[in-house]
């Protein structure tokens, strides 16, 4: 009994600092919880945005406020070769499974790439010359000639000759992919032996109505290379709008003497040479 004559009462856990928040069961949860979060699949992170935006490293000093475009235009470009590539093996699948229909929709996409990749050389156009040369020295040996990407479309479009296999030898070894893409048979090759699957000429799927679906896809790839072609003339264009036409590029090359050559190179020559065929001379 107390002095006042009631009873002692149990101390209040609580108060004598047994705090739940603090058991076994209530931290497993917490660390639970917070793993869960990390693992949580969100916009930045399935992007991978952290990384992403520290790519881009400016390397003129003081920096330069048009490196970063300049930077920016150039890696977007690469993204979108990684997925025009991935596109064309796809394409080449389909058409070596003779799936027509699955063809066309698959050169309709790469046919979306390549505009997306045109049309962003226009941002470029913005940089003028004078301020292009102001951080021009900081690129070093530096060229889009070294792009392993573009030159593994290249191959896999149908670049076959002595000139291309020699400039690929310019900067060293072949690249793997560049390898590769040489391994496979060009686009040309593979819509020929479809047409010899399925036991018509190149004349017919044109003057017959029943070979729509061909004439649909082999104007499908007609489009991808005049979309190339595009790509090449603009980027022609926009090299001597900015350094000039007899300015040497930065990776020794040529410049725009050595882009304009490529500008009447073609994939699909028999495309065009059918045509003929419905004219009389």
């Amino acid at each position: 009994m107390t002095s006042k004559g009631k009873p002692p009462q149990a101390p209040d856990r609580k108060k004598a600092g047994a705090d739940p928040r603090n058991s076994a069961a209530h931290l497993q949860k917490s660390a639970a919880d917070l793993q869960k979060s990390e693992d949580e699949v969100t916009y930045p992170s399935y992007l991978a945005l952290d990384k992403l935006l520290q790519l881009q490293r400016p390397r003129s000093t003081p920096e330069h406020p048009d490196e970063l475009l300049f930077i920016i235009v150039h890696q977007a470009s690469e993204l979108w070769f990684k997925l025009i590539l991935h596109e064309l093996n796809a394409l080449i699948s389909l058409i070596e499974k003779r799936d027509v229909l699955g063809a066309l929709t698959s050169v309709r996409r790469v046919n979306a790439l390549v505009h997306i990749v045109t049309g962003q050389l226009s941002a470029l156009e913005t940089l003028p010359p004078q301020r292009f040369a102001q951080f021009r020295g900081y690129l070093g040996t530096s060229s889009g000639s070294q792009s392993v990407q573009f030159r593994a479309i290249e191959a896999m479009s149908g670049m076959r000759d002595a000139h291309f296999l020699q400039v690929l030898q310019q900067h060293g070894e072949i690249a793997p992919l560049v390898k590769k893409a040489l391994a496979k048979p060009t686009l040309q090759q593979l819509f020929d032996d479809l047409l010899d699957a399925e036991g018509v000429t190149l004349e017919q799927i044109y003057a017959e109505q029943n070979q729509r679906p061909l004439q649909m896809l082999a104007e499908g790839l007609l489009e991808y290379e005049q979309g190339f072609a595009m790509w090449r003339f603009l980027h022609v264009q926009l090299v001597e709008r900015i350094i000039g036409p007899l300015t040497s590029g930065t990776g020794g090359t040529l410049g725009s003497k050595y882009l304009q050559q490529t500008i009447s190179q073609r994939f699909f020559p028999k495309l065009w040479e059918v045509r003929s065929k419905f004219f009389k001379g």
